[in-house]
């Protein structure tokens, strides 16, 4: 998960705008960087999404050094800008010209494997890799049963809070998932906070973002609701009576309320927690350095409130794949398996400050080990407080009807029938497309 995601649209009007513009002319002039090539070793074409410019130079460092070595291949990193890397994947994809191992972000295993446009790992990679994998990345990367994907890292979500703040209004910090406050008792915090600071908003909640951001921070509100954004237990799933079912529609109102009630600053210049206009910030890992060098020692991290079934937080983060059409399955294998070797794994997360994808690595990394001041996160992705989101080739029509119905919403449209026109727009995509078949079973 990253701060700003590509924006998802809908199958029909991704596939239906990207086909007709010529890949070359989508790829031109957008490469970013690339890694140092051996002119005498066949080559593996790689792609990766430009992240920040830690994250990138590391990914450079690690092809680069991947291409010393005594390989049989080399790899060709080539970085993509990334607001549009998701669609000039897509344009690829259908001109049948992915790279042999290529970045994507994980809510979209599903809709790539479901295309046939990916090779299952469970062959490629051994088992002592797989078993030290976070449950979370597994998770992430399975589509029908089979491993599509890793990540070397995953992400967390939860609130950063002024630790001064709370302790001012007598408030007591929770300590683990297990015991986040509850909804109302969050709520009266927040009008507590607001009535000590001359009623000013107590609560960011990246409302500045785009994108993807919106379906990642808050549908773990409707998981602790015990409502959700489509059926988990059905296929094909079906948003009716789940997104605007009524424990999906009750979570929702909570967040309408904040905003209505003026507890939630709007953020317009990304600085209302480093500024310390708010005491709370409902964002993810990425924002811990600019954090903590605003707040010091004072920053705590704390669970988000459990909406009334426990708390539930988000995961998933870019992830990577072998192409259907790489000559060479087991040379890219080769190229993951280092990129998830312990100290590259660290290597990155020291970049970007991501919880770590292997266990071996979170017990070596300073924020994520046990007593790191980020371990909270790996506690919600071990211990099941995170969820996916679904996994389906639906997936983008689902996160394109979330996200218009959460500005709805914020904006003080009608709940109920805003979550009914979203989960309509799905319901319609997933009957358009005869409820995404398995196609290995259509063809058989």
């Amino acid at each position: 998960m990253r701060r700003e995601p590509p924006v998802s649209l809908s199958r029909r009007a991704m596939l239906g705008s990207l086909a007709a513009l010529p890949l070359a002319a989508m790829l031109g002039g957008c490469r970013s960087g690339t890694s140092k090539l051996s002119a005498r070793k066949p080559t593996l074409e790689v792609w990766a999404h430009a992240g920040q410019v830690g994250e990138r130079r590391t990914l450079v460092r690690l092809a680069d050094s991947f291409n010393a070595g005594r390989r049989r291949f080399a790899v060709h990193l080539t970085l993509l800008p990334e607001g549009a890397y998701n669609g000039q994947l897509q344009a690829a994809a259908l001109a049948g010209q992915l790279p042999d191992v290529f970045e994507f972000d994980g809510p979209y295993t599903a809709d790539y494997a479901w295309m046939g446009q990916l090779q299952p790992l469970d062959e490629l990679l051994p088992a002592t890799l797989r078993e030290d994998l976070l449950p979370s990345i597994l998770s992430q990367g399975t589509y029908n049963k089979r491993l599509y994907a890793v990540g070397q890292y995953d992400s967390g979500l939860g609130l950063f809070a002024r630790r001064d703040r709370l302790t001012a209004i007598g408030a007591s910090l929770p300590t683990s998932p297990g015991d986040a406050w509850t909804v109302e008792h969050f709520e009266d915090l927040l009008a507590r906070l607001a009535a000590a600071t001359g009623n000013r908003p107590p609560l960011d909640l990246k409302l500045n973002y785009r994108g993807e951001w919106f379906t990642y921070g808050f549908a773990p509100a409707l998981w602790s609701a015990g409502g959700g954004l489509v059926s988990r237990d059905t296929r094909p799933p079906h948003a009716g009576g789940v997104l605007d079912g009524s424990k999906s529609t009750a979570a929702m109102r909570h967040i309408q309320r904040w905003t209505a009630a003026g507890r939630v600053d709007p953020n317009l210049d990304d600085a209302a927690f480093t500024t310390g206009r708010v005491a709370l910030s409902w964002v993810g890992h990425w924002e811990y350095p600019r954090y903590r060098q605003a707040v010091g020692r004072d920053l705590a991290l704390l669970p988000l409130p459990d909406f009334g079934e426990g708390a539930r937080t988000g995961e998933g983060s870019w992830t990577w794949g072998i192409s259907a059409g790489c000559r060479h399955p087991e040379a890219a294998a080769e190229f993951l398996r280092y990129l998830l070797q312990t100290s590259n794994v660290l290597a990155m997360s020291g970049a970007n400050g991501a919880p770590p994808a292997t266990r071996s690595a979170v017990a070596r990394s300073p924020l994520y080990a046990q007593d790191g001041p980020l371990r909270l996160y790996i506690e919600q992705l071990a211990e099941g407080y995170a969820l996916p989101r679904p996994r389906t080739p639906a997936y983008p029509a689902i996160t394109s009807a979330f996200q218009q119905a959460f500005h709805a919403v914020r904006d003080g449209a009608k709940v109920p029938e805003t979550l009914h026109r979203a989960a309509t727009l799905i319901d319609r995509d997933i009957a358009d497309n005869k409820g995404y078949p398995n196609r290995e079973a259509v063809r058989g």
